[in-house]
């Protein structure tokens, strides 16, 4: 698109041709339809507008220096999405389908895909919503599914370049044994009294401490944390947070690089011990940690001006490996043909 200055994008909603959807009616799926509308019509007694019937992925496709375009780990989130149906009692989308969807919703917007070099990709958005009416509580009997796309630039506007992270314990992002650990908007309306006001103290994002204790580390608002102890990728267990398909990317490769893999518990205090830390997500990619102000303790946790040498690593592999620029040996990428 000749108006669209792609080294300048932010991370923003952008208009383009197409979105793919599905509807779920009398018992089944039907087949995928194509509109060149960005509006929806809803019943008022919706599911998702009243009980909060609604998941949503996020994933993104890139183009390569040979001109391909390329989906990272797509069965990730269609199995991701099924897990979050569950979740919230909807009826799941097929992986199959999931899959078709999402590639028919790339090519039919080809020229809204980011030329190689720009630093910027084609964000991809499956959303389900219980459409059909109910006034009690229960589940819909229809659904919707939708996909739609736009370009975007990096989540964050410093990009891989390390920001400052606040710590709030008068917050809560999910509840033990709720919904954190599914992709449900109600998880990121709750964020965003406390993400609003770390903007405005001057504050990339929230790290989150576990809601039970606030002894724990949780999540960095929209993304997962990660740190480098010694020779270890330390990232918190918890049944709130969201199974990040790039966190468990990054394992993998952490893991190739011969570090070892320690899913655990971290203790708030622990953050003093950390070389490096950084928040990792589809959005973000990974967005590497400056510092963390624990702000009733008023404590910070300083890890440099410049993202650290592990950080950095693991995020070139995981860019070169989305763009196609050196071997998938995990088999993640799958090419839109």
């Amino acid at each position: 698109m000749e108006n669209l200055d792609w080294k300048n994008l932010g991370f923003g909603y952008t208009d383009t041709n197409f979105n793919v959807r599905c509807y779920y009616k009398d018992g089944k799926w039907g087949e995928l339809e194509t509109s060149d509308s960005n509006q929806i019509s809803l019943h008022m007694a919706a599911t998702c507008l009243h009980y909060g019937q609604e998941a949503f992925e996020g994933l993104k496709a890139y183009r390569g220096k040979d001109g391909k375009i390329r989906v990272f780990r797509i069965e990730e989130n269609a199995l991701r999405m099924q897990a979050s149906a569950q979740g919230i009692l909807m009826q799941e989308f097929p992986i199959e389908k999931f899959k078709q969807a999402v590639f028919k919703a790339i090519k039919l917007n080809e020229e809204f895909v980011p030329p190689y070099g720009s630093g910027a990709s084609l964000y991809v958005r499956p959303l389900l919503i219980g459409s059909g009416p109910q006034i009690g509580v229960k589940p819909a009997e229809e659904y919707m599914f939708v996909v739609f796309v736009m370009p975007v630039g990096p989540y964050f506007k410093a990009g891989f370049k390390p920001t400052d992270y606040v710590i709030y314990r008068e917050y809560d992002r999910a509840a033990p044994h709720g919904t954190g650990n599914i992709k449900v908007g109600g998880n990121y309306a709750a964020s965003l009294n406390a993400g609003i006001r770390a903007h405005k103290e001057g504050y990339s994002a929230v790290l989150y401490l576990d809601a039970q204790e606030k002894k724990y580390i949780d999540e960095c608002g929209p993304a997962n944390f990660f740190g480098i102890k010694g020779n270890s990728y330390v990232t918190p267990q918890s049944k709130s947070i969201l199974p990040s398909i790039t966190n468990k990317s990054l394992r993998q490769l952490a893991k190739d690089f011969g570090l070892t893999i320690e899913e655990r518990r971290i203790p708030v205090e622990e953050l003093a011990e950390f070389s490096e830390a950084g928040a990792c997500g589809t959005a973000a990619v990974v967005s590497p940690i400056r510092s963390i102000f624990d702000a009733d303790k008023e404590i910070t946790y300083m890890y440099g001006d410049e993202p650290g040498e592990i950080s950095q690593k693991l995020y070139n592999k995981l860019i070169d490996i989305q763009y196609g620029c050196v071997d998938d040996p995990h088999n993640w990428v799958t090419v839109v043909e």
